[in-house]
């Protein structure tokens, strides 16, 4: 288990190129987002972090169909080695499974669930948000995202009986009958899309069972990597940076993220050469510097933004780290 819920750099662009296509630059929805530089070198980003993207997004494009588009967009590059899963799966419903398999590559933002009844099988999405509340566009997306996986996968339209969501509308009627060509209701119990048996079930054009197994046994092993260690220094770092604020993210915290006690997540660290404190004061070390050199934030902001009660306490802690008072550095625009 990971710090927090993640999301691979192939659903982020997606996003993106989505938002691009209805003229929106890629500076532009990032600053919007207050994403910080960088973001996009990232191997994964922080769930909070494409949800800041999505609602930018909202913003920028006002179009209340951006979530069907960016589904509608979706292709295997959006969701990586997975894609190749589904395609050599014997059936849709063997391919659903391995997505929910190896959700996590994809992304930890929800998960699938598969509910059979006598004529059709509800896939249904629970979501699973970060800190921010998730853009309802997201949701869209996803149910979006299956129907384009799906028809590309099987070769042909496979065509829902049925799609709801728990939440309400977005746009006009007709967007929805355009993705989904379907029924489609709003504020239900939960979101999904009805998918007959006979569909699910049906051998998929490109099966292969050698090729299965070649990806079964990479993805397998990607999995084993992304999950391997639970802590690492980088993962704790960038967690860090991202709960940064007047109230000091604290060790009690990133344990219960991990599902680990306080003192198991210091042993980990410990290998690494590092405690919590430690790379904590690292983390404010980096902070600082930016904020003093490239902000244009009051010495007496920066240092509450950092978690410091006092301005004398953030000035003493900046003496330690470079061997002079913030405003001396900012006035010599050190490095």
């Amino acid at each position: 288990m990971t710090l927090e819920a993640t999301v691979s750099m192939g659903w982020v662009n997606t996003v993106i190129d989505a938002a691009k296509n209805l003229g929106v630059p890629e500076n532009l929805l990032l600053e919007t987002a207050g994403l910080p530089a960088g973001a996009l070198s990232l191997e994964r980003w922080p769930i909070d972090f494409i949800t800041r993207l999505w609602h930018a997004a909202e913003q920028c494009t006002r179009d209340p169909g951006f979530g069907l588009k960016v589904g509608a967009g979706v292709r295997p590059a959006s969701i990586d080695a997975v894609s190749f899963a589904m395609q050599s799966a014997a059936t849709l419903r063997e391919a659903i499974t391995l997505v929910q398999k190896y959700q996590r590559l994809i992304s930890d933002g929800g998960r699938f669930q598969m509910i059979p009844g006598s004529r059709g099988t509800w896939i249904v999405y629970h979501p699973r948000q970060g800190r921010l509340a998730f853009s309802p566009h997201q949701i869209e997306a996803v149910l979006s995202a299956v129907v384009s996986l799906t028809d590309w996968i099987a070769g042909s339209a496979v065509g829902p009986v049925r799609v709801q969501f728990s939440q309400a509308r977005l746009g006009p009627l007709s967007g929805y009958r355009e993705v989904f060509g379907c029924p489609v209701e709003f504020e239900q119990a939960f979101s999904g899309l009805l998918v007959g048996n006979e569909v699910l079930d049906r051998p998929l054009p490109q099966a292969d069972p050698a090729l299965a197994r070649v990806h079964e046994q990479y993805n397998a092993g990607r999995l084993a990597a992304l999950e391997k260690g639970a802590v690492s220094a980088e993962d704790l770092r960038q967690w860090l940076v991202a709960r940064m604020g007047p109230n000091l993210p604290r060790r009690a915290e990133a344990a219960r993220m991990l599902g680990l006690s306080e003192r198991t997540l210091a042993r980990r660290l410990e290998a690494q050469g590092y405690t919590f404190n430690s790379l904590l004061d690292e983390v404010r070390r980096e902070l600082a510097l930016a904020a003093v050199r490239e902000s244009g934030l009051s010495l007496a902001e920066i240092a509450l933004s950092l978690g410091f009660a006092e301005a004398s306490t953030f000035y003493r802690a900046f003496q330690r780290w470079t061997g002079m008072p913030p405003a001396r550095w900012r006035k010599q625009g050190a490095h």
